[in-house]
């Protein structure tokens, strides 16, 4: 159990890297078309070299093969639709709101549960989910008495975009191959068939501001590898160990609120002021509502 926490804590702190380091590429005037497709395209040459010396990519290719328009459609809206809006979204919002705001997606995977799995509604937890709401309410009420409507809506309606964009992806394809593949190879089987969306995002990019800058491929490599791969993994194994457990699992699963601690922590290492005493209350009651809701989730199973 120890191990599986502090793994997910792990984890947690690698997943937060996104947020910060796509704020420090905004705070440069780096193009968010370049920050988003980039980290995709690292992404794919890293898995690729994992699988291959594993001798798992031929399994990955005989599945796309089966279901071509599947993976291309899915991997499109589970990756394409969530990044490049939370990319966008970065470009208006400190790291730590975005990371915040982001945790609407618990809310957003359980509204489409019937959707995705044809399963009922989980009433009790979208009842317990009013409490992430009404932090996500408080953050963003602080921000706008700071900024413009326009760009508070710009920072809000991308990551909800995205926040349901990357549960319905995912689920879809993890229907899609079910123990056929690894989540390593369903992880790179996406970032492979998303690669046709990353590669008019990336044109688009080039000619609206050419090539990108160094920083922005150096950060972008870092959250291919920091992110996308290590943070990824150290999840999907802190959730294995746990996996027979529904409690144990529950508490795996709500580490990952502590993202929101970690991209506080890195935005004030990197300069930025902390947030105000009202925006703190809205961040313990999303990660109290995350906490209690995952353990609700997980005793209805």
């Amino acid at each position: 159990m120890m191990r599986g926490f502090i793994l997910g804590i792990i984890s947690a702190l690698f997943f937060s890297l996104t947020f910060i380091l796509n704020e420090v590429i905004s705070s440069t005037q780096g193009n968010f078309l370049w920050t988003a497709s980039l980290r995709y395209i690292f992404m794919l040459i890293i898995l690729f070299v994992i699988l291959l010396t594993k001798k798992q990519v031929s399994e990955v290719y005989k599945h796309i093969l089966e279901f071509p328009k599947e993976w291309i459609f899915w991997s499109t809206i589970g990756f394409g639709f969530f990044y490049l809006p939370l990319c966008f979204a970065s470009t208006y919002g400190e790291g730590w709101l975005v990371a915040s705001t982001w945790q609407i997606t618990i809310v957003a995977g359980a509204l489409m549960t019937p959707l995705i799995s044809k399963g009922k509604l989980p009433v009790k937890f979208l009842k317990l989910s009013l409490i992430i709401l009404l932090g996500i309410f408080i953050i963003q009420f602080e921000n706008f008495k700071v900024i413009s409507l326009k760009s508070g809506l710009f920072g809000i309606i991308p990551v909800f975009i995205g926040a349901f964009a990357y549960p319905l992806g995912n689920r879809k394809m993890m229907n899609l191959v079910g123990e056929r593949l690894t989540a390593l190879q369903r992880v790179f089987g996406m970032t492979l068939c998303s690669l046709p969306f990353w590669i008019i995002v990336s044109i688009y990019g080039f000619f609206s501001s050419g090539y990108p800058k160094y920083n922005q491929i150096l950060s972008s490599i870092l959250v291919a590898l920091f992110s996308g791969v290590i943070a990824t993994t150290l999840f999907f194994k802190a959730t294995d160990l746990s996996k027979n457990c529904p409690n144990r699992l529950a508490v795996i699963e709500a580490t990952q609120a502590t993202e929101i601690v970690f991209t506080i922590i890195g935005g004030v290492l990197l300069g930025n002021n902390l947030p105000s005493i009202l925006s703190m209350v809205g961040i313990i009651l999303i990660v109290v509502g995350i906490i209690f809701g995952s353990f609700l989730k997980e005793k209805a199973h």
